[in-house]
């Protein structure tokens, strides 16, 4: 089974920018891989996914100011935050797209300040 391990997140004021990095322990070039988000009180969404072949789709609320990328060595994936805003913070997790309920791993917090 494949374990994901999430990184890079902190406190950082409105507009600033953050990189999260997801390290996978086994090869994960060909699987669809997404970053999703939770805040306090809400559903786990997704944020953004890359194809194996690199095809990347955001959602709205955040197209235009997150980037994913991946590499495959090492077996990673990214996320540049920019502009952030309030309503990013959030725990976010990295995960296959969709989404295995078997690896979630413990998330990485971002905490925007306003």
């Amino acid at each position: 089974q494949v374990q994901l391990v999430e990184s890079g997140g902190g406190l950082v004021q409105t507009g600033g920018s953050l990189r999260l990095s997801c390290l996978a322990s086994g090869n994960i070039e060909t699987f669809t891989m997404g970053w999703y988000r939770q805040a306090p009180g809400t559903q786990r969404e997704l944020v953004a996914f890359i194809t194996g072949g690199g095809v990347t789709t955001y959602d709205d609320s955040v197209k235009g100011r997150f980037r994913i990328s991946r590499d495959n060595i090492p077996n990673a994936v990214y996320l540049q935050l920019n502009s952030l805003k309030f309503e990013d913070t959030a725990v976010y997790y990295c995960n296959t797209c969709p989404h295995s309920s078997k690896v979630w791993g413990q998330g990485t917090q971002v905490t925007v300040s306003s």
